[in-house]
């Protein structure tokens, strides 16, 4: 696994983006195992905290290949934009997952299935390397969440929590509305199975769980999504700053703003902390002064004894968000976000349509004669 710093982060992106054209459309959808996956690229926790960014992934594509023959690259990219956006726009999910998360144990059944006891080969295999690594393969994590709801016939709240506990790429929106896509009430009435054929061709053999799997259930009768809000304005920040990072987004950087320091807030799990302060590490570079951790509530005191502004990234809906609520600073959301977000008022395909307008604005023509 890549370790959860910039450096590191640049590196393996530099070394995947050859493969990021018909070798990643290719076997995007198959999993050779721990240390023999080579067409996905394993950065998802650098990109979730944004030690690398999505832009910097797209334009890492286009730069080995035409957007035709990254289209399936560019396009998992601005998933993770979407169900961010999707979220953003409907923050009440979140608020109604966390309650229903909150008050709903784990069962014994629950618990033996995130052990690795379920005696389903594959399962188990999936839910040890969730625990010792923090990561699964995408198509495993669908996979994982389908036997879980329509084999095992657990609560899928209890299954995203399980995620959300392991993963070091655990992130509110992709992780909720991911969960509820495979349960068929993301997009109501279309769920996801897994089927044993799909998942012994998949992992090319190593696992066959023929007879095992629930593969004629149906999905889940829960309410489907709200209607899209508007988004929250952001802020644009013009004076000297203090700039206070936090898990969310590790790179930040208010252009045009004079930054005189860099705090930053608790992280949740150890490979958000560490890439926190490696992203303040990098930032407080530019302003001679050392990084300083901070807690939510001393941050306003920190930024008034440097006579500055205080500035956050913008927290996207979820923990973070919840956590730095009651900070009085200002929230400025980068660019990307600003382009992709509203867009997501509706299904991914409708946002699919504006993929290409949106890589425009990354790239904009070349200039006659060139």
């Amino acid at each position: 696994m890549v370790e959860p710093f910039r450096a590191a982060a640049l590196a393996r992106l530099a070394e995947f983006a050859p493969r990021m054209g018909r070798h990643y459309a290719a076997g995007r959808n198959s999993d050779p195992g721990p240390g023999a996956r080579r067409d996905v690229s394993e950065l998802s926790a650098h990109v979730r905290h944004r030690l690398i960014t999505e832009e910097e992934m797209v334009r890492a594509a286009l730069s080995h290949h035409s957007p035709q023959a990254a289209e399936k690259f560019i396009q998992e990219v601005y998933w993770r934009s979407y169900w961010k956006g999707f979220l953003e726009l409907r923050p009440q999910m979140w608020r109604e997952y966390r309650a229903r998360a909150d008050a709903t144990p784990i069962t014994p059944a629950a618990q033996a299935a995130m052990e690795g006891r379920t005696g389903i080969a594959c399962f188990d295999a999936w839910a040890r390397e969730l625990a010792e690594t923090g990561y699964l393969h995408n198509h495993v994590r669908m996979w994982v969440a389908s036997i879980w709801i329509f084999t095992l016939r657990l609560d899928w709240v209890l299954g995203a929590e399980w995620f959300l506990r392991h993963l070091h790429d655990a992130d509110a929106a992709s992780n909720t509305l991911s969960w509820r896509w495979v349960a068929g009430i993301q997009t109501p009435g279309k769920h996801y199975l897994a089927r044993a054929e799909n998942i012994a061709r998949h992992t090319l053999g190593r696992f066959d769980p023929g007879g095992e799997l629930n593969e004629a259930a149906e999905p889940l009768d829960e309410p489907g999504p709200p209607p899209a809000g508007l988004l929250p304005p952001a802020d644009t920040p013009r004076e000297r700053v203090a700039l206070l990072l936090h898990e969310d987004d590790v790179t930040f950087w208010p252009e045009g703003c004079d930054v005189v320091a860099v705090g930053m807030l608790p992280a949740m799990r150890p490979f958000a902390e560490a890439a926190l302060a490696d992203g303040a590490r990098l930032a407080a570079a530019r302003t001679a002064r050392a990084p300083e951790a901070l807690a939510p509530t001393d941050a306003a005191r920190w930024a008034a004894g440097l006579d500055a502004q205080l500035v956050m990234p913008w927290a996207p809906v979820g923990w973070c968000a919840d956590a730095t609520a009651s900070i009085l600073a200002l929230r400025a959301r980068r660019a990307w976000d600003e382009e992709c977000w509203p867009l997501a008022r509706r299904g991914f395909f409708p946002f699919k349509e504006n993929i290409p307008k949106l890589l425009r604005s990354l790239h904009p023509p070349a200039a006659p004669g060139r």
